[in-house]
């Protein structure tokens, strides 16, 4: 699965209604016979939706690229306002020197490629290309990746149970998902995926890497991992199964203490996190006294499911915003007015695998001074990318603005900062608890952060009644609530 803060899904632009295999035949005839700019403007609107275009003059082919400029909204799939885009990058013409270049490799692949490439196959991967240029985060996806995207944020879906990314063309784990066959097989956070069934994955496009991973339920897959601290890669068979999600678990503790573990942001999130605290509530018969909100080795998920759960414990103020180039991308998210904890003390527990939604969640807490954040500093992904369907089935997962706190603070490649920091000394054999783990500010391509940054660096956790951070998080909750109960006021005789 891929991990995304999606935004609302738009309606694909209405298509070039002229045949697609005229329009590539015509394509390729003009291309084999000297690909000249002509050639270069017609397959760069091959790509997406066109109109039809001259085919004797090359200024005529520009006047047309100006005029499809005009109407950018048809060719992204967008609804993007004249606002949105300023006037010297609506009136930029087509870079047709790299226009030329393109077509020239497009051209010579064609012709001296030691096996035969489709059409289709090369202007794919061109597009895949293009997005994985921008950032980690951003990429195409065909229809099938597509569902599985979808499908992946209702919370039900067959494969291991791992968020995964790339890094210098190689799989990386970002975090195993609770119960499920990965996290049962002992895969951590930061492991490499080196090889999958002995096939090496490096350079391996993430679509593919997924695609290979996910199978029937019951069969086995063999992984080669790579693992920090270890000397060489070992293998790990895991069978896969049917993902059933569970976002949202809880029970109590000890003292009137609840407990909330968050594995994932998904649309159904925040309504299963207020029955699992009316639940709590009915077991402790009466309000809690406190709550652990777990958010470690959350790799996110949905923004609107992140907004949500905040909103179950702040009454007031903003919760998030979002800044980006157009119109869409500025968004500002406010709290309603109800606490389902009406005020009891909280402390949110996250590490190295919390990302994403979950630092939104830990931000805007921290900002309000509604939690108080234990654990290490988290992954530092504070962007957010948005669906956008284009002509046929699949869409672009573009990141299209970044995120910030109440504050007016970016955590983009920096993560949050927990108030007490607090490693995780269960897993430590050695000095593993020192031990470096991914960070966004690892992903090649990544976005910088236009705040100051921190150099702390972060450590694993669990969601164990015997963990080492769960405790020290009992521990401090027990003590605030030893605070409130001593007299306002203390008389000196």
């Amino acid at each position: 699965m891929v991990s995304s803060l999606t935004g609302v899904r738009e309606e694909p632009q209405q298509a070039d209604q002229r045949n697609d295999g005229e329009r590539k035949d015509e394509m390729i005839k003009t291309g084999r016979n000297g690909w000249s700019a002509l050639g270069m403007a017609l397959i760069l609107f091959w790509l997406g939706p066109t109109g039809v275009y001259p085919q004797d003059q090359e200024e005529e082919v520009v006047e047309e690229v100006n005029a499809a400029d005009e109407k950018s909204d048809e060719v992204t799939g967008g609804e993007e306002t004249p606002e949105a885009v300023s006037d010297d990058e609506a009136t930029t013409p087509l870079p047709l020197e790299e226009l030329r270049i393109f077509t020239e490799v497009f051209a010579r692949i064609k012709a001296a490629y030691v096996e035969q490439v489709s059409d289709e196959e090369l202007l794919k991967n061109a597009i895949q290309g293009m997005l994985s240029g921008l950032d980690p985060h951003s990429v195409y996806l065909d229809d099938d990746a597509y569902d599985d995207l979808q499908v992946g944020t209702e919370g039900r879906f067959g494969g291991l149970g791992i968020e995964v990314t790339t890094e210098n063309g190689m799989v990386r784990i970002i975090s195993p998902i609770d119960d499920t066959p990965a996290a049962r097989a002992g895969l951590k956070s930061g492991d490499y995926i080196v090889r999958i069934n002995d096939k090496p994955v490096r350079n391996m496009p993430l679509d593919k890497a997924i695609e290979t991973m996910r199978g029937e339920p019951g069969t086995d897959i063999v992984l080669g991992i790579l693992r920090e601290g270890e000397s060489n890669p070992f293998d790990v068979t895991i069978t896969r199964a049917i993902i059933r999600i569970a976002s949202v678990r809880g029970r109590m503790l000890e003292d009137g203490i609840g407990y909330l573990r968050v594995t994932q942001f998904q649309s159904a999130t925040a309504e299963t996190l207020r029955e699992r605290l009316r639940i709590l509530k009915d077991q402790n018969d009466g309000p809690l006294a406190g709550l652990v909100l777990d958010l470690r080795n959350n790799p996110g998920g949905l923004l609107n499911g992140a907004v949500s759960v905040v909103d179950a414990f702040i009454s007031e103020g903003e919760i998030v915003s979002t800044k980006g180039r157009i119109e869409d991308a500025m968004l500002s998210f406010s709290a309603t007015k109800t606490d389902y904890l009406e005020g009891a003390p909280i402390v949110v527990l996250v590490n190295g695998g919390s990302a994403s939604a979950a630092e939104i969640v830990a931000g805007a807490l921290q900002d309000h001074k509604r939690a108080i954040i234990m654990g290490t500093t988290t992954f530092g992904k504070g962007s957010v990318q948005t669906i956008l369907p284009v002509a046929g089935d699949g869409a672009v997962k573009l990141t299209t603005a970044r995120y910030y706190t109440p504050l007016d603070r970016s955590i983009q490649a920096e993560g949050i900062i927990p108030d007490i920091i607090v490693p995780d000394l269960e897993v430590s054999g050695g000095n593993d608890s020192d031990r470096r783990r991914l960070r966004e500010a690892d992903l090649p391509g990544h976005l910088d952060n236009e705040d100051v940054g921190s150099d702390n660096e972060r450590s694993g956790g669990g969601d164990d009644i015997d963990d080492y951070q769960l405790n020290e998080a009992v521990n401090l909750l027990r003590g605030i609530l030893v605070y409130k109960e001593q007299p306002s006021e203390v008389s000196v005789q």
